[in-house]
Formats: structure tokens, sequence, C-alpha cells
């Protein structure tokens, strides 16, 4: 390790990694040791400067039972210098897959510094820009990017192997002992907490809040981004109606009169007709009545026949008949992850793989920038090198991972084609009454569709109601990673800035409501009209 000083004289720690890090299944290492790069910073945010420290290195774990290292996880942390640890939340993120990093995260939403993209475009080669995030978070909360077992630099400890933390309940313990870890070496356990998970992330999410919980870890609040709580209901028509229909509004594809005042109108629209006319079609089908099918064509911008053919179903496929259709007449493809993105059809948009976004044109637009400026930064900002390469997807860990799950009622809920963890969280919500929930979605994600994300929460088992006004649902005009489009990473921020804000009024809110009968069914009436229809 050697020492650097930055030019406002602080000292800086640069670390060179030499543990050789192993991502196969059957792969672990021996080494505990725990380092970290070291870098201080300012940034800018809301016209107000803040300096803060960069720690880029690794933690290890121990098994749940005993003392015995379990895993080496990578992090990378952002805490803003001179600030009281007990009043100063700490917010820990996490991409999905399962088997991604948390790079996405890191140098996309809301850490100091993102990447520069042109999405929906193609982000062309290097050179790359890398700039200041003026929509970070940490104005607000001090932030930990977490890279999960096999994924990042983290790797399970001898004689523990990566695929023995491959799993639902398997991973969410191996992230759990590494938040109590990390709240031990910086003294944050009076601190507020907050965890933040994409994708894949919000599952781990929900079985890590009840996990923390029985570990005697109480959240303020969990944040979860492009949701997928319940996979039986992947692919259901229903929820991802209104995404594909967004999809053709903003291709120009859709013919309802009058045309759609706005988007967020059209949505409401595209929802009454998804859970009332639609529902009874699919149920009647091929009985289907010409004006329901035609209404059906203008909202999707796909010839009556072909819907026929399609069985009504524009996702059959794995959504591939809608994706490889809707510009079929242009040559083009659109991406699951974000309807907006368009790729030249070559053929293999039809094996996008969902779990991974291979071939799809979404991931393939960001892709470069991200493997470019993730090394750039990691050695030349935050003075971290490795002689190990970064494994920003693994491939492995979905191939191997273990879907079964055990939730809090001791039920199997578990299954790759089943998985169900709105029970976690519903769980974690009638211990924690303080707990709050703010959900995030984008109206072009075809992959965890905004729609279907509020007909689970609808239908999770809540047992007051009154617990149920702790929810916030926010979609945004973007894709899956909502935050690579500047004016919904705007907006999220403004969102995410008042959900921090009002933490304490929720508290004395909560307190003053949590007995009379009145307030309760109040909050009734509140989760009615919340999820009536989509805000935004």
């Amino acid at each position: 390790m050697s020492d650097i000083l930055n030019n406002e004289g602080e000292e800086d720690q640069a670390l060179l990694d030499l543990t050789p890090y192993g991502y196969g299944p059957n792969d672990s290492i021996s080494d505990l040791t725990e380092a970290a790069a070291i870098t201080h910073h300012k940034v800018t945010i809301n016209g107000k400067s803040i300096a803060y420290t960069a720690r880029a290195g690794h933690l290890v774990t121990t098994t749940t039972y005993d003392s015995h290292p379990g895993a080496k996880l990578f992090y990378v942390a952002f805490t803003a210098d001179d600030a009281a640890p007990s009043e100063r939340p700490v917010t820990f993120f996490y991409n999905g897959g399962p088997g991604s990093s948390s790079v996405f995260l890191l140098l996309g939403s809301f850490g100091p510094r993102r990447i520069k993209t042109s999405m929906p475009e193609f982000t062309p080669p290097a050179p790359y820009t890398l700039e200041d995030n003026p929509d970070s978070l940490l104005d607000h909360s001090d932030l930990v990017f977490i890279d999960p077992v096999g994924t990042g630099y983290s790797t399970a400890v001898a004689s523990h192997k990566n695929r023995d933390f491959w799993g639902v309940d398997q991973d969410a313990g191996c992230v759990k002992q590494f938040i109590k870890r990390f709240l031990t070496v910086y003294n944050r356990w009076n601190s507020p907490k907050y965890l933040f998970g994409e994708s894949y992330g919000t599952p781990r999410t929900c079985v890590l809040t009840w996990l923390l919980h029985e570990d005697g870890v109480d959240l303020n609040g969990i944040v979860l981004q492009s949701s997928i709580l319940d996979y039986g209901q992947a692919g259901n028509p229903i929820g991802v109606l209104p995404t594909y229909a967004a999809d053709a509004l903003f291709h120009g594809k859709v013919t309802v009169a009058p045309p759609p005042d706005t988007l967020e109108v059209f949505m409401e629209q595209v929802e009454a007709f998804a859970v009332g006319p639609y529902v009874n079609a699919l149920n009647a089908f091929p009985n289907v009545a010409p004006d329901v099918l035609k209404q059906l064509s203008d909202m999707l911008g796909i010839p009556t026949e072909v819907l026929r053919y399609w069985q009504l179903n524009p996702s059959m496929g794995n959504g591939s008949a809608f994706l490889t259709s809707l510009l079929l007449d242009t040559g083009f493809a659109i991406g699951a992850y974000d309807g907006r993105v368009k790729g030249e059809d070559t053929g293999i948009a039809e094996y996008v793989a969902p779990n991974a976004g291979g071939n799809d044109p979404t991931m393939a637009a960001v892709g470069g920038v991200y493997t470019a400026m993730w090394n750039a930064y990691l050695n030349d900002e935050l003075q971290y090198t490795s002689v190990s390469p970064f494994m920003d997807l693994n491939d492995k860990a979905f191939q191997y991972w273990d879907f079964s799950h055990v939730d809090p009622t001791g039920a199997q809920r578990g299954g790759q084609g089943s998985l169900y963890t709105a029970g976690d969280l519903a769980a974690s919500m009638s211990v924690n009454p303080y707990l709050r929930v703010f959900s995030a979605n984008g109206y072009y994600d075809a992959v965890t569709p905004f729609f279907q994300t509020l007909i689970n929460f609808q239908n999770m088992p809540l047992g007051d109601a009154q617990l149920a006004s702790n929810l916030t649902l926010r979609n945004y005009p973007s894709g899956h990673m909502v935050y690579l489009d500047n004016g919904s990473r705007t907006q999220m921020k403004a969102d995410l800035a008042q959900f921090y804000g009002q933490a304490s009024e929720h508290v004395a809110a909560i307190r003053a409501a949590i007995k009379p009968e009145q307030v309760a069914i109040t909050g009734a009436v509140r989760y009615r009209r919340r999820f009536s229809r989509t805000p935004y």
C-alpha cells in the first residue's frame, strides 16, 4: 500500500490487491485481509459542496452461527466527512441477476460520479465521459455498494465455495452478515439504515429485510427498483400490456382516437383496459368481440390478425413476439429492458436472455461504457488495483442458483418460475410499522413491468391496511435501469430526497395513528386510492 497526497493535502491510501479471485462455482480463497483504498473527494449537489471519503476494499463475513469466515465481499463506500454517524443515514446498494455486481447502480444511479451515456441511443466507443453526479444521494445518505459472492472481487473463503452462497436464502444471509460487519467496523449501528435493490435485488431486499429484523437490525426504509417479487407472474400478459403500449406510443405506432395527450394518461387508459375488457377477451378466446380486438390493436400497433395468431398474448415467446414485430417493417427489434432502444434485428433478438440481458439492444447500448469507465474509475480515482479481472456479470451464478426459499411463516415459496418474496416484505412491514418502502419502475421495462409490480403489491398479504400507507410507488418514462434516462434520474432523485427527508415526520405520524380506529380506517382509504391507479 502506498500513500499519495491529493489536491487538498489529505492523505490518500492506494491499494494493490494481489489476491487472485475466482468466480466459478467451486472457487474460494484463503486470504482474510480486510483492506481498502481510501481517497478523498468533493462533489457539488444542489449548490452545496460535500467533502466525502471513498473506500474500495473488502470485509470478511462469518457464517451465521459460528465465527468461521464465510466470504470476502468487495464494496465501495462513500461517506460524507464531518457528519455524526448516529444522525447520518447509510444506504446499502446492490444490483440483481442473480450474478450481477453493483457497478451498474454505482456508476449509473446516485453515486457521486456517473457515466455519461447516449440512452436511448447506442453510446459510441471510447473515449467515454465520467462526470460529477448532481443527482447523487450523498446529500441525504452515505452510500455503500456491495458485490455479492462471485461478482466484482467477491469470493467465498475456504472451506466454503462460491456456489454455497448462490441461492435465495444463502445469498441474503451472506449480505446480512456483510451489513452487520460494516456497521461494526465503521461504528454505524445507531445510524438510520436503508436498502436499495434493483431487479433481482428486490427479492433479495425482501428476504434480507426479514433476516436483518430477525438479527435485531430494523430498517428505516427500503428502495425497490424494477421489482420482481412474484416470479410466477413473470410474463403475465395483463401485467405487461401497458408496457408494450408505452413502447408502441414511443415509436409512433399507437392509433387510438383521439390520440393520447400524455404517456401517463395513456397508461391509465391501458391499465383500465387490461383489467377489464382485455381479461374478458383472454378468457373468452377465440370468441373475441371485434371492438375489443380493434382497441387492443390500436393500443399496441399490431394488426388484428397477428394478435389472433398470438392468442391475444403479445408476451408469447418470452416477449420476443412483440419486441421483434413492432418495428418489423423497418428491420429493427426493440429492447426488453428499455423499449425505446432499438437494434438491427439480425435474428438473435429471439434469443434474448432476460436474466443477463444477452442480445438485448438495451444492454448492448451501454455495455461498453460501463466496462471501460468502471476500470478507469476504480484504478485512477479510487486508487484500487487488483491483479484479478472484475466480474461485472457472472452467468455461472445464475446457472447454479438455488431458487428454493422458505418464507417467515416456514412455507416453501421458491422455484425459478415461482419464487415469491412479497410475503417476506409483508411480514417485515407487519412487525415494523415504521418501515417505509419506495418502489420505482420504468414505463418501458418489459422485464419487470410497472403494472405487474402494482398488481403484486395489491396482492401482497398485508394484514393491516394502515401499514400499506408506508408504500410509495413511482413510475418514470425510462426502462429497467431507470437512472440511465437523465430526466427520470433527476425526478427520481427528487422523489427519493422527499422519501428520506420525510422520515422523521413519518415516524411521528405512525406513532400518532397506530392506535385510533378512525385513523386506521383513513389508512385503508389511502390504501385503495394509492393502488387504484399508478401515480405519475
